[in-house]
């Protein structure tokens, strides 16, 4: 979908554009300004051939956006500088199912109570995304949770989670009460000492590990995390181990009236889910 031939299709648009503004004139710095990018990477952009799309239909249609969207701007001059984009996509799925997202980018900042309630919404997505029959076998049995905090956060207050966890009833996942902040100390104070480390980690999940003869198959993590290409560590007692600089799964093997766990690491929550996702189809097929 988007995720594969999004990047192709604004790669060849920019490519386009570029081309034609340097041949009105124009210096790859400022084109590198109207187009949101950098002059080193217009420079490479030109002097690679046009990327090729899946379809010949598809890049005329591109090129001819190109063109429009390159007489317009050396109409305007150099000195135009783009106040806001409105992005209209359309998804035509089987069964007669149809997406449309009609979004308008300002370029405004959140403040801090919008970025709040922004990452609220993500957390309520996330959970939404989590797909019930995939990590069946490593929901804990107290539940899982989903905690995430926006960049800077500097205390457990500044951690966004689900009040009583979220469970499976009935074959399908469950969380009674909506994400808010200060919702879970146990699994905030973990984010937060990750996100000092590593500030663009700002999301994690736990989940129960694998096990073999009645203890945690520690081999099958780290080979799945390899496969992946996952950075792996262990965090007795959720303690990070010093050494530690990267952070995607961490593992707890327990002890003594202490569950293991798992905890999965992402940039933000969606990103989260899709890791999830792909670390326990594989930690099955093991």
């Amino acid at each position: 979908m988007l995720g594969q031939v999004g990047d192709k299709w604004i790669g060849r648009l920019q490519q386009h554009v570029a081309k034609d503004l340097r041949t009105n004139g124009w210096s790859q710095t400022e084109i590198a300004e109207v187009l949101g990018s950098t002059q080193s990477t217009i420079s490479r952009q030109m002097q690679k051939p046009p990327i090729r799309l899946n379809a010949s239909a598809d890049e005329a249609t591109i090129d001819g956006w190109g063109n429009e969207l390159s007489q317009a701007l050396s109409t305007l001059g150099p000195g135009c500088h783009v106040l806001r984009q409105r992005l209209i996509v359309e998804f035509q799925l089987n069964g007669n199912n149809t997406l449309r997202f009609d979004k308008t980018l300002t370029g405004l900042d959140l403040d801090a109570g919008q970025e709040q309630r922004a990452l609220l919404r993500r957390l309520e997505w996330a959970a939404g995304r989590l797909d019930a029959r995939r990590i069946e076998q490593s929901i804990p049995a107290v539940g899982l949770n989903i905690a995430s905090c926006n960049a800077g956060a500097t205390s457990i207050d500044d951690v966004a989670a689900f009040p009583g966890r979220i469970t499976m009833v009935g074959g399908v996942l469950r969380h009674h009460e909506t994400p808010s902040f200060g919702a879970s100390k146990h699994l905030a104070k973990l984010l937060i000492d990750i996100h000092n480390t590593e500030p663009s980690k700002t999301s994690v999940l736990n989940i129960r590990p694998p096990t073999q003869h009645n203890s945690v198959d520690t081999a099958a993590v780290r080979k799945a995390c390899e496969q992946l290409g996952y950075s792996f560590a262990l965090a007795p007692k959720a303690k990070i181990e010093p050494g530690t600089s990267r952070f995607d799964v961490l593992l707890d093997e327990g002890d003594f009236g202490w569950e293991p766990t798992m905890y999965i690491v992402a940039h933000n929550p969606l990103e989260l889910i899709d890791r999830t996702h792909q670390l326990t189809a594989i930690l099955k097929d093991a």
